[in-house]
């Protein structure tokens, strides 16, 4: 009962590490993309003024 109890512990520390990981991955990947459209938009503002 003991060892069960453990393993379980053990899983549920895996899986939120798991998540947080994947939480943390997707922020970076959002504000990267986010970026480049700022400066896409941005280089094309000042070609389409010019």
């Amino acid at each position: 009962m003991k060892r069960n109890n453990n393993l379980g512990v053990i899983i549920a520390i895996v899986a939120t590490a798991a998540t947080i990981a994947a939480a943390v991955a997707t922020a970076i990947v959002y504000f990267e993309k986010r970026r480049k459209d700022d400066e896409d938009l941005k280089h094309y503002l000042n070609c389409s003024i010019q």
